[in-house]
């Protein structure tokens, strides 16, 4: 009898709790593969570098030197997407965007080829002397945003980080390929990206604007359009920090 007794409660309570138990997404997929586009195989590097404040300009001039002669060089699988310092947001920072087409093959290839170029290594030594940090994360492009073009400018950038919630990229990406048509009047939506390698559940959304005023009236009337606000609302609570830089193109940017 006693055992009857404590056979019931035991399914009393597993039946109590598995209504309290979140069920699993049943998803045989991981998001990278639901949300990357599919029909090339682009994968992204993002280097932050924080420079000496006293060695910006030698620094700036260095990477002008060095950097496009390696995207211009059709032995290297990469290009140089954009390069920027930063204006508002960290101070005396650079930002570089690459594209590797190829993919992670791509990526080995170029970083094989580039420690035997005597030019590329003298500029890592003479870059390391002027920084004071240096991060980079790998990137993968949402299917629904722009593929990153040259611009031919003036133009300034923003480069929106967003620091999702681990476990909501889908939910993110099901909310932006919506959203991202309400933005696409003024061409400002330059490119949408998610991390593979580095900080994870990182999204980067990069913009280009006419000048401070532009992104403020642009922003603004992104409001106008019906389903914003529903976007803005739905993903709000999916981040957990986010960061917004203001950068200017340096010289030999392909995004001017």
């Amino acid at each position: 009898v006693v055992m009857k007794a404590l056979l019931k409660h035991d399914k009393v309570y597993s039946w109590f709790k598995s209504l309290f138990v979140r069920k699993v997404d049943p998803r045989k997929d991981a998001h990278s593969h639901l949300l990357a586009k599919k029909e090339d195989n682009n994968l992204y590097k993002i280097q932050f570098h924080n420079v000496k404040p006293e060695c910006l300009d030698d620094y700036n001039k260095l990477c002008e030197d060095v950097l496009p002669n390696i995207h211009a060089d059709p032995e290297y699988p990469c290009e140089l997407v954009g390069t920027w310092n930063t204006w508002y947001g960290e101070q005396d920072q650079a930002v570089h965007l690459w594209r590797y087409r190829g993919g992670y093959p791509a990526l080995t290839e170029v970083m094989n080829k580039l420690r035997k170029n005597k030019e590329f290594m003298a500029y890592r030594d003479q870059r390391g002397k002027m920084l004071l940090s240096r991060r980079n994360q790998l990137l993968l492009e949402f299917s629904f945003w722009n593929e990153p073009v040259p611009r031919p400018g003036p133009s300034i950038y923003e480069l929106r980080s967003y620091q999702l919630r681990p476990g909501t990229m889908i939910e993110w990406g099901n909310y932006w390929a919506r959203a991202i048509e309400l933005r696409q009047q003024n061409n400002e939506a330059v490119g949408g990206f998610f991390s593979q390698i580095g900080s994870l559940y990182m999204v980067h959304h990069l913009w280009a604007y006419k000048d401070l005023q532009s992104r403020e009236e642009t922003r603004n009337a992104a409001w106008q359009h019906e389903g914003w606000d529903e976007a803005v609302y739905y993903t709000v609570p999916l981040i957990q920090h986010m960061e917004s830089r203001i950068m200017i193109p340096m010289k030999t940017s392909p995004l001017k």
